[in-house]
């Protein structure tokens, strides 16, 4: 089932994906409502859609005692349905585990209208590249493949640029986010991307929170056998972006222009670099091995009124110490923070609707 045409040029052309939370009650169940709210928010952000059941949505939910993971999925879905406005946004959906388990989740989210999937390596550390290459090929039977490099820290590995040229190039493939946290596997994914035969046909998102800006100013050249390529991120797929989602769209607008030229643009941009670096650290806790990444993100959205607490599914899940002030002095360090709460303010009745 290939994207639709006006979907894959949205895809191609770059926009925001944030990768979308959980709500819970104090009682540890879903909150339907705050739910919603948050799925009315990234689609009146400007965005360009939203990706559901991925790490920032917590993993816990494919746990049978939990049994998240197609409620969550159908939710976004009928609240993306409520709205013609809603309806054009990219509708991406997590899958993990091995690949039978993949491919039951990624036919969940095609039977509730979903476009596509985020094939996670995570947990299959064991597998040969050649095993994931296989599995990938395999969920691309039931919808398109986005590619995802996922750092180490929360379950990643290694994958070399011959992987990344071998998925570009089985014809599921539709993108990639790189998220490995590391300048060197970032390059190594998008010159195996560049020089895979259908490599101009894989949209490149970064997921690169500690470097998000960088990633979408920079033109990564790589040498292929008819001269020289050149590639870039179009866009980002991120749970960065789940908080200030609105002044991440106004962001990717900014590094557009500035790639393409315009110097007060790229000024503009490489002030706010190290910004939104600094921020990010203080919402994913990199200070503690990213312990404290999901309940910083609900942090954030906590003090915006979007949720009601920090809660997780897993009740050790939650702010490290000392990482509740960092993340204060980021929202007072931001630009953005002011103009993003007053968008908030004005809709968030209706979202609760």
């Amino acid at each position: 089932m290939p994207l639709s045409a006006q979907k894959a040029e949205l895809l191609a052309a770059g926009t925001v994906i944030p990768a979308h939370p959980l709500a819970l009650t104090q009682r540890h169940t879903l909150d339907e409502r705050r739910q919603c709210a948050l799925t009315r928010y990234y689609a009146e952000s400007g965005g360009g859609g939203i990706a559901v059941a991925v790490h920032t949505t917590q993993f816990e939910i494919r746990d049978p005692k939990i049994g998240l993971f197609e409620p969550v999925l159908q939710l976004a879905a009928a609240t993306l349905d409520e709205q013609a406005s809603y309806r054009h946004l990219l509708r991406i959906a997590g899958v993990a585990g091995d690949t039978g388990q993949a491919v039951r989740e990624a036919s969940i989210a095609r039977d509730l209208g979903y476009d596509a999937v985020l094939v996670s390596p995570g947990g299959l550390s064991h597998w040969s590249e050649d095993e994931l290459l296989n599995r990938s090929a395999v969920i691309g039977e039931v919808l398109p493949v986005i590619g995802f490099y996922l750092q180490e820290a929360v379950g990643g590995r290694y994958l070399s640029k011959d992987y990344w040229r071998r998925l570009a190039d089985q014809p599921s493939t539709v993108a990639v986010k790189a998220a490995p946290f590391d300048r060197y596997r970032t390059v190594e994914l998008v010159q195996g991307v560049a020089l895979a035969e259908r490599g101009n046909h894989v949209a490149l998102y970064t997921g690169n929170d500690d470097n998000i800006v960088s990633d979408l100013l920079t033109p990564f050249i790589v040498r292929g056998t008819q001269g020289m390529i050149e590639r870039r991120f179009v866009g980002g797929l991120l749970g960065h972006w789940a908080v200030w989602t609105r002044s991440a769209v106004k962001l990717l607008e900014l590094t557009k222009r500035a790639y393409q030229g315009d110097i007060s643009a790229m000024t503009a941009a490489l002030r706010l670099s190290v910004m939104v670096t600094d921020a990010n650290s203080a919402i994913f806790d990199s200070r503690n091995n990213f312990a404290g990444v999901i309940a910083g993100v609900h942090e954030v959205l906590r003090r915006q009124g979007l949720l009601e607490g920090i809660w997780c599914l897993d009740p050790n899940q939650t702010l490290s110490p000392c990482q509740a002030d960092l993340i204060n002095e980021a929202i007072l360090n931001s630009s953005a923070s002011t103009s993003e709460q007053q968008f908030i303010d004005s809709n968030i009745e209706r979202w609760l609707r």
